[in-house]
């Protein structure tokens, strides 16, 4: 008779200590969204000075009139386009945290991780279903209820969790796919 193999492979274990992880509660989403509002706040700020530059560039090669606006601000102000950039912005910075590395800064720091129940990342259209659900942060709410899946979690299919120091700090998690390889061996 044959003993069957029982060793489990680094990746199995490291899926399981995801999959035991508990749920985040309200008042740590909270925080984390909190750290986020800076993060966001920078990058509009960065987004900011590319379209003021854009309007900068295409005014001087006179693809577009400045003369009934004070100044280039003043023209994107009243842009709906550029509104709607700075939503896209937005949007993209949360669906490529949470798609890529199933963390923003702000969750990073809480040891927050969004994820599917098996643990590994969301996909693009989840962050994306996550963003059209939350109604601006309602639906977090939810989490204060006893199973602390909010909303947009619950249509996502997805849960946020709370990581051990042991997972927030391994190494081997480079963010860019649920397991990257150690590029060192």
């Amino acid at each position: 008779m044959v003993k069957a193999n029982n060793t489990k492979t680094p990746q199995l274990i490291l899926e399981e200590q995801y999959q035991a992880c508990e749920r985040a509660s309200f008042f740590k989403r909270l925080g984390a969204y909190i750290y986020d509002l800076f993060a966001i706040g920078a990058v509009l700020m960065l987004a900011t000075v590319f379209a003021l530059l854009v309007v900068v560039i295409l005014a001087k090669i006179a693809v577009i009139d400045l003369s009934l606006y004070k100044d280039s601000a003043d023209y994107l102000g009243q842009s709906p386009l550029f509104l709607t950039y700075l939503c896209a912005v937005i949007i993209g910075f949360y669906a490529y945290f949470w798609s890529k590395a199933g963390q923003t800064i702000g969750m990073k720091a809480w040891r927050l991780r969004v994820q599917n129940s098996d643990g590994s990342n969301i996909s693009f259209t989840q962050s994306l279903i996550r963003m059209a659900t939350s109604a601006f942060g309602l639906g977090t709410f939810m989490a204060l209820l006893k199973g602390r899946n909010a909303f947009q979690d619950l249509w996502a299919e997805c849960e946020v969790v709370v990581l051990t120091k042991e997972l927030s700090n391994w190494k081997g998690f480079k963010g860019m796919g649920f397991m990257d390889e150690d590029k060192n061996k």
